[in-house]
C-alpha cells in the first residue's frame, strides 16, 4: 500500500471524525431536550419523549440511515449524502444521550432539588444551576461509552454510499487486492481512536466509584 492509497484512508478517516462530531454534537443538543422532556410532569412533553426514544432504540441504526437517505427527498429535503448521514446519526444519539441524562436527572438525589426551592430558586434555575451539573458529572462515563459506539456506528453510512473510514478502506482493497493489509490499517485506526475514549470512560467511572465509596 503507497502513500497514495494511505492519504484516502486518511480522507476517509477525516469524514468519520466529521460525522462523529456532528453526529455527538447535535445529539448533545437534541439528547438535552429529549431528556428535559422526559422528566418533566406534563404528560404532553413527557409521552413524546418516550416514543422518540422507543423508536431510535428499538430500530437498527443501518435502518435510520436508509430512511434518512431515502426518506428526506420524498418530503422535500433532498440533502448530499453526507447531510443525510448526520441527521440520522443526530436522531440517533438524541435518543440515546437522552436516555442516560434521563437516568442522571433522576439519580441526582431530590433532597438537592428541594433545598434550591427552599432557597427560592425557580425551576428553571434548579434544573440548571443545580440538577444539570450533578447529573452531567453522572452521566460522563456513560455519554463517553456512548460516543465510541456512534463512532463505530458512522461505518454504516458506506451503506448509502458514502465515503467514510470504513467505505475508504473497502476501496482500497478492492484496487490493490491485498485486504488483510488495508483493513489491518483501518482497524489501527479505529482502534487508535476507540481505545482512547474508552480507557477514559473506565477511569472517570472508576473515579466515581470511589467517590462514591468515600
Amino acid at each position: 500500500m503507497g502513500i497514495q492509497e494511505f492519504t484516502y484512508l486518511l480522507q476517509g478517516l477525516a469524514w468519520t471524525l466529521f460525522l462523529t462530531a456532528i453526529g455527538f454534537a447535535g445529539g448533545i443538543f437534541f439528547g438535552l431536550v429529549v431528556a428535559l422532556m422526559r422528566v418533566s410532569p406534563s404528560a404532553w412533553l413527557r409521552v413524546p419523549a418516550i416514543c422518540w426514544i422507543g423508536l431510535f432504540q428499538g430500530t437498527p441504526l443501518l435502518m435510520q440511515l436508509f430512511v434518512a437517505y431515502f426518506g428526506l427527498p420524498l418530503i422535500g429535503f433532498d440533502l448530499p449524502a453526507w447531510g443525510a448521514v448526520s441527521v440520522a446519526l443526530t436522531a440517533h444519539a438524541s435518543a440515546f444521550l437522552g436516555e442516560i441524562w434521563r437516568g442522571a436527572i433522576q439519580a441526582v438525589p431530590k433532597g438537592q432539588s428541594e433545598a434550591a426551592q427552599a432557597l427560592g430558586l425557580h425551576g428553571f434555575s434548579r434544573m440548571f444551576d443545580v440538577v444539570l451539573p450533578q447529573a452531567f458529572k453522572l452521566s460522563l462515563p456513560a455519554t463517553v461509552g456512548f460516543l465510541v459506539q456512534l463512532l463505530k456506528g458512522t461505518s454504516l453510512a458506506a451503506i448509502v454510499g458514502f465515503i467514510e473510514l470504513a467505505r475508504a478502506g473497502t476501496i482500497v482493497s478492492n484496487q490493490i487486492y491485498r485486504p488483510l493489509l488495508v483493513f489491518g490499517v483501518v482497524g489501527a485506526m479505529y482502534f487508535a481512536m476507540c481505545w482512547p475514549l474508552s480507557l477514559w470512560g473506565r477511569t472517570l467511572e472508576r473515579r466515581m466509584a470511589a467517590g462514591q465509596a468515600k
